[in-house]
């Protein structure tokens, strides 16, 4: 007879098989697992059968997956890190947001995991910001002053050759092979070249060139330069006297170039910024030498050369699909500034080839003359009134009868021939005739 409150040997295997049906069946599962029904009947530990079992395991218990689909806790926690890079599918965020609300030790994980993501740097362009050259320098220069300084009309050729050398620095070997199609505005329309990125440096080599001859530097075409110079002619010079295209190893020529310009005027001083630089004939005037020859005093053309230095990087820049950004305001103001001080002039050479409307009034020199106002928005922009009928006449407020707006890179795109002159100004008022010969002049300052 067994003890009072000790199962009998037939009970407690009666039991033991009831139990493990019941787990078999699905009617109900142990916290621990359906796994452990046996070590309960090996144990002659029964359920109280006035108790109704949990169905499934508890979130976050470290239990199986439950007969409704839910996943392993270890799955989920798995899942923190997709999760809060936004990574998960749909389902498995429901599942890993309903697995946090009831465990905390993975709540806690899940809130560390999203603050690092927040310190994660979104995508940002490699280039170096433009105007991060000038600031160091300035810096470095505030502290201890140059011995020999670098007169401030150079400043934007040093800037932007060493930008354009940073990125020839990053391409490959086959990018220098790239097409690039350089754009202008000639005849009062938009004409292009195709040549390459190395071509682009040896366009530069040699129209950088007229500035090196004019301070005594060696010409970097020799022999080969041509009688009457100009930027055209000496570019087309270095092109037909290459036996091949050209390489990467112009990089070199025209680096070393940049570098002794830089030097040369450095040591000059800014006095040699009246010196004339030539660049040839107007395209409107016959090729000859002499009369109607282009000039600009130094300080001037070494704006235009970090100018075009500066456009050209873009074309390159686009061709190679490189992060490229506009000069530093003051770089930028520099070159707005050349532009609008050269536009009265191109207006009288335009209107001398029949291109423009001819002068309303006779105006003295110096005298002020019907005006149009130029607003360059923006950074580097500013205001200049341009005389309209005579180069020599000053532009006066009192005397406006048109007004422009537009933006200082969109004025420089357009003065580049990037943009045509009828879809550049952003606001006019005023004379239409005036506004367009305006416009239309600063298109005719570009060239290749």
């Amino acid at each position: 007879m067994p003890l009072p409150g000790v199962p009998s040997p037939e009970a407690e295997g009666q039991d033991a098989a009831g139990a493990g049906g019941a787990a078999d069946s699905g009617e109900w599962a142990d916290p621990e697992g359906p796994g452990d029904a046996g070590s309960h009947a090996d144990a002659g530990v029964v359920p109280d059968a006035g108790v109704a079992p949990d169905v499934g395991a508890a979130p976050g218990s470290g239990g199986e997956a439950s007969g409704g689909g839910e996943l392993d806790h270890r799955v989920l926690k798995s899942l923190l890190g997709a999760w809060a890079l936004a990574a998960c599918s749909a389902q498995e965020s429901i599942a890993v947001e309903e697995h946090l609300g009831t465990c905390g030790p993975c709540a806690e994980e899940a809130l560390r995991l999203r603050e690092a993501v927040g310190l994660l740097h979104p995508a940002e362009s490699l280039d170096l910001d433009p105007g991060l050259r000038t600031r160091v320098l300035e810096s470095c220069l505030g502290r201890r002053p140059p011995r020999i300084p670098l007169p401030d009309w150079a400043a934007p050729y040093d800037a932007e050759t060493a930008r354009l050398d940073a990125l020839l620095q990053d391409i490959g070997d086959a990018e220098w092979h790239a097409p690039v199609r350089l754009r202008w505005f000639e005849d009062d329309g938009p004409v292009s070249r195709k040549t390459t990125v190395a071509g682009v440096i040896a366009h530069l080599l040699a129209v950088d060139g007229l500035v090196g001859t004019a301070l005594g530097l060696e010409d970097p075409l020799g022999p080969e330069a041509p009688r009457v110079p100009g930027p055209t002619r000496r570019t087309e010079a270095y092109w037909r006297a290459s036996h091949f295209p050209p390489t990467r190893a112009v990089r070199g020529p025209w680096r070393d170039q940049t570098h002794e310009l830089i030097r040369t005027v450095s040591f000059a001083g800014g006095g040699s910024g009246r010196l004339a630089v030539e660049y040839g004939v107007p395209a409107e005037a016959p090729a000859e030498d002499g009369g109607g020859s282009v000039q600009l005093p130094l300080r001037d053309s070494m704006v235009e050369r970090a100018f075009e230095c500066w456009i050209h990087a873009e074309d390159i820049a686009d061709a190679v699909d490189y992060p490229y950004e506009p000069p530093s305001p003051r770089h930028l103001h520099h070159m707005i500034d050349l532009a609008a001080r050269m536009l009265p002039a191109t207006l009288a050479e335009r209107r001398r080839a029949g291109r423009a409307a001819p002068s309303r009034e006779l105006v003295a020199a110096g005298a002020p003359g019907r005006s149009l106002r130029l607003e360059v928005e923006g950074v580097g922009g500013g205001e200049w009134f341009i005389p309209l009928d005579s180069p020599g006449a000053s532009g006066s407020a009192e005397c406006e009868v048109a007004h422009i707006a537009l933006d200082g890179v969109e004025f420089c795109r357009l003065a580049a021939g990037h943009v045509a002159p009828e879809e550049a100004a952003a606001g006019q008022m005023g004379d239409r005739e005036a506004i367009r010969d305006v416009l239309f002049a600063a298109a005719s300052l570009s060239r290749l």
